[in-house]
C-alpha cells in the first residue's frame, strides 16, 4: 500500500497533467445537463435571484424536494426587491415544510439588505455576496460563479464526492475539505465557471452516486483514482456521525370548537419565529409528570387526555420524542398571554415547522403533513 505522502504526490500529478478534465466535464454537461427550474437555458443568462434563491433552499435539502417551495416564492415573488418588501411571518409561512428555518429569516434579511443596500442589484463578486446575511462562502461561490461567471469553484456533497473520488481523498471529512477545494479548482474550464461547477453537481447527482456509481457513463472514468482501485464507493471518507441524546416532551393541543390555540416560538434559536402549539421544555431528562405541569392554563378546559403514542422527530443535533395531550375550551375562552386562537381550516398557510404539523395531525386525527 502506498504511503500517504505518495498519494499526495500521484493526486497533485493527475490534478496537474488532466487538463483535458474541464473539456470532457462540459461536453458531457452539454449533452446531459438537467432541466431545473432555476437553472438558465444553455445561452441564457443566469438570474442572481433564482441562484441565490435556489441556493438557500437547497441547502440540507434535495432538489426533488425544493422545486415546489422555488416556483412557490418566484410566483409570489419574483424578484429580490418583492422578497425584501414581503413581511417575515409570510416568508416563513411559505417556507413552512422544508425544515431548517434559519435559513428562511437569513433569506429574508438578506432580500431586505440588497433591497435596501445595492437597490435590488446583487454584489457580483464573492467579497460582495459574503457580506451579505446568510450567505457563507459555498453559498457566495456558487452564485459568483452560476450568476456572475466568476472563475471560482463551489464545493456542494456532489462535488465533494465527485472529487475525493478522482483524486482518492484518504483524509477525512471534515479535515479533507480544504484539500477537496483545491483539487476541485483544477477542474474549472478556462470560461464558462458557472458550467463547470453545474457540472459536476450533476454529475455527483446522476453518475457518481453515493452507492452504486455508473462508472461506466462517466466523462471522467479513465483518470479516476478510486475507480482504478475498485474503491470508489468508500469515498468520501467521513468521521463517524455523532448522535445527539434523545430528547422528550409534551404538547398541548387545545381547540375551542373549529380553532387551535398556538403561539410563536422566540425570534432566536431553534425554530425561531415559527408557529407552535404549547409545549413544555424539551430536555433529555423530562419526565411525563414535570412536562405536564408546563401545561397552557385557561378556564373552564376540559380534563387533558394523553394520546396514545408519542410523535417522534430527528433535528440536526438530537431526536425528539413529544407526548400529546388534548383538551377543549369554551366558546369564548381568551387564549392566554403570547398565544392566539386560529381556524384550523386555515393551518396549512400557517409558519407550522413538521415537527408541529406531526403533532397536530396525531391529535386531531389527520393525515400526517410532509416530513423533512
Amino acid at each position: 500500500m502506498s504511503s500517504p505522502t505518495a498519494r499526495k504526490n500521484e493526486r497533485s500529478s493527475a490534478a496537474s497533467t488532466s487538463s483535458a478534465r474541464p473539456r470532457l466535464l462540459l461536453d458531457w454537461y452539454d449533452r446531459h445537463r438537467r432541466r431545473l427550474p432555476w437553472r438558465a437555458a444553455p445561452g441564457e443568462a443566469s438570474d442572481p435571484y433564482c441562484v441565490w434563491l435556489s441556493e438557500i433552499m437547497l441547502q440540507q435539502t434535495t432538489v426533488k424536494a425544493v422545486g415546489p417551495y422555488f416556483e412557490k416564492f418566484v410566483a409570489r415573488w419574483p424578484d429580490v426587491t418583492a422578497l425584501g418588501r414581503a413581511s417575515q411571518d409570510d416568508v416563513l409561512r411559505m417556507w413552512a415544510g422544508l425544515g431548517y428555518y434559519s435559513r428562511a429569516r437569513n433569506l429574508h434579511a438578506c432580500a431586505v439588505a440588497v433591497t435596501r443596500d445595492h437597490g435590488g442589484t446583487f454584489p457580483d463578486s464573492e467579497a460582495g455576496l459574503r457580506a451579505l446575511p446568510g450567505i457563507g462562502p459555498y453559498t457566495a461561490a456558487a452564485i459568483a460563479a452560476i450568476a456572475f461567471d466568476r472563475n471560482t469553484m463551489p464545493v456542494d456533497g456532489n462535488i465533494e464526492r465527485v472529487v475525493s473520488r478522482l483524486f482518492a481523498v484518504e483524509e477525512e471529512l471534515p479535515q479533507a475539505k480544504p484539500m477537496i477545494q483545491q483539487l476541485a479548482a483544477t477542474l474549472l474550464a478556462d470560461s464558462r465557471a458557472g458550467d463547470s461547477a453545474q457540472a459536476l453537481m450533476d454529475l455527483g447527482s446522476s453518475i457518481c452516486t453515493p452507492k452504486k456509481p455508473a462508472c461506466s457513463l462517466c466523462p471522467l472514468n479513465d483518470d479516476c483514482m478510486a475507480r482504478a482501485a475498485g474503491t470508489q464507493e468508500t469515498f468520501p471518507r467521513k468521521a463517524p456521525k455523532k448522535t445527539g441524546t434523545l430528547r422528550r416532551g409534551a404538547a398541548f393541543v387545545v381547540t375551542r370548537g373549529d380553532e387551535l390555540l398556538v403561539r410563536s416560538r422566540p425570534e432566536k434559536g431553534l425554530l425561531g419565529g415559527m408557529t407552535e402549539v404549547p409545549g413544555s421544555d424539551w430536555l433529555a431528562s423530562q419526565d411525563d409528570a414535570t412536562a405536564k405541569q408546563q401545561a397552557p392554563e385557561l378556564k373552564g378546559l376540559s380534563p387533558w387526555q394523553r394520546k396514545m403514542g408519542v410523535v417522534t422527530h430527528v433535528f440536526t443535533h438530537f431526536p425528539l420524542e413529544l407526548v400529546v395531550y388534548t383538551a377543549k375550551a369554551e366558546a369564548r375562552t381568551r387564549a392566554p398571554d403570547g398565544m392566539r386562537w386560529v381556524p384550523t381550516a386555515t393551518l396549512a398557510g400557517e409558519a407550522l415547522p413538521n415537527v408541529m404539523r406531526k403533532v397536530i395531525a396525531h391529535a386531531l386525527d389527520l393525515p400526517p403533513g410532509p416530513s423533512s
